[in-house]
């Protein structure tokens, strides 16, 4: 039976924070069995990019400092960084806090920018990946995600957060490479098998929903949520937001490579019911994903059926985010004739569907739209 438990914490306020997590980590055992005195232990935020802490796009920097500071009484040797999609991970680090917070409690900044070769001969599907020097040197990771919604995986949460443990620049060549969302996130799985984070510690106080990973809107959940089992995490979280995790290719695939699972049966919830956290009007897409593998001859049905991004011309501030983001050569989105007076537009005969522009749009200028085909299959389906 795997374990997941989850503790109420009803804002960021340190003290309340450093209590729930702490209360979290000792009903799995005690920040001892994950960590041991000399070891060198890596945390993993999510940094998206360079986001003040209110705007719920990372995890929030009282949560990161909480479980270093409960860490750090282990003896271990503590580390943090992520790659994010777009900045620096100094940049990062610095606009969200968690830097200072990491000051704070003495925890230093590990390589994520440079990358080491590693293979793992059992994937289920990626067998080799480049992984961040900082990760690969590690006697061990924890885990810490925010909940959001993601609009190619429908949520974001324990397995998608250790895409950050490969380099920045890597990162938008998976895109290109595995265009299929199922391929993509058995990839995930795979790295998630590699890297074998020891714990997850999820940030779900104030979650994001709606038009997520980054421009959609804060919503208080009040949990924090534990476990060494991602797969079954995700899946409790998913519970929570009134999402079938049978919908989230990660969590399905996850159970069917091993790493966790997602049956409720299966899983022993500690701490509060999960009852107490049910949010069933919390903004998410609750369709299942529909993939379609592009061959040459198929390629018309990518714009007939998989929802396309969009930019909405009054929430544009032509910042160029979007075209630094589009991982295809040449970009799929670009200046009009150079012109950046204007919102940039898309060939969609070439777009591949990743989501890239809208995930990192600043502004939460980017939307889907699912095409007219797409609206008429799903009549009838919730």
């Amino acid at each position: 039976m795997s374990k997941v438990v989850i503790v109420k914490c009803a804002d960021y306020e340190y003290e309340n924070v450093y209590n729930a997590v702490k209360r979290g980590i000792e009903l799995l055992g005690g920040p001892q069995r994950y960590a041991k005195e000399g070891e060198k232990i890596v945390l993993k935020p999510n940094l998206l990019s360079a986001d003040v802490p209110e705007r719920c796009s990372t995890t929030h920097f009282t949560v990161f400092k909480a479980v270093g500071q409960l860490f750090k009484e282990t003896g271990a040797d503590l580390y943090y960084g992520d790659s994010p999609g777009i900045h620096s991970p100094q940049a990062a680090s610095k606009k969200t806090l968690i830097a200072q917070a990491a000051d704070e409690v003495g925890i230093k900044m590990a390589d994520f920018q440079n990358g080491v070769e590693v293979v793992n001969e059992k994937a289920m599907q990626n067998k080799k990946f480049v992984i961040a020097k900082g990760v690969y040197e590690c006697d061990g990771l924890i885990s810490l995600p925010k909940l959001k919604t993601h609009a190619l995986t429908r949520m974001t949460g324990c397995i998608k957060n250790q895409f950050g443990c490969v380099p920045g620049p890597l990162k938008g060549e998976f895109h290109v490479r595995i265009p299929d969302v199922n391929d993509f996130c058995r990839m995930l799985v795979d790295l998630n098998c590699l890297i074998k984070p020891r714990l997850y510690i999820m940030d779900g106080i104030y979650a994001m929903e709606g038009n997520g990973p980054r421009g959609g809107t804060p919503r208080k959940l009040g949990v924090i949520l534990i476990s060494e089992d991602p797969v079954a995490l995700d899946a409790t979280a998913c519970r929570i937001i009134d999402l079938d995790p049978m919908h989230v290719p990660t969590i399905r695939f996850g159970m069917e490579s091993g790493l966790g699972t997602y049956d409720a049966n299966e899983i022993t919830i500690l701490g509060e019911n999960i009852e107490d956290f049910y949010c069933p009007d919390f903004v998410a897409r609750r369709e299942p994903v529909a993939a379609y593998r592009y061959g040459k001859g198929l390629q018309f049905l990518r714009n007939i059926l998989v929802p396309k991004p969009y930019i909405i011309p009054s929430m544009c501030v032509k910042c160029g985010i979007c075209i630094e983001a589009c991982p295809v050569k040449p970009k799929v989105i670009n200046w009009k004739n150079d012109d950046k007076s204007r919102p940039p537009v898309y060939d969609y005969r070439r777009c591949i569907r990743c989501y890239c522009c809208q995930e990192l749009c600043p502004e939460s200028g980017i939307k889907l739209k699912k095409p007219l085909v797409r609206k008429l299959l799903s009549i009838g389906r919730r």
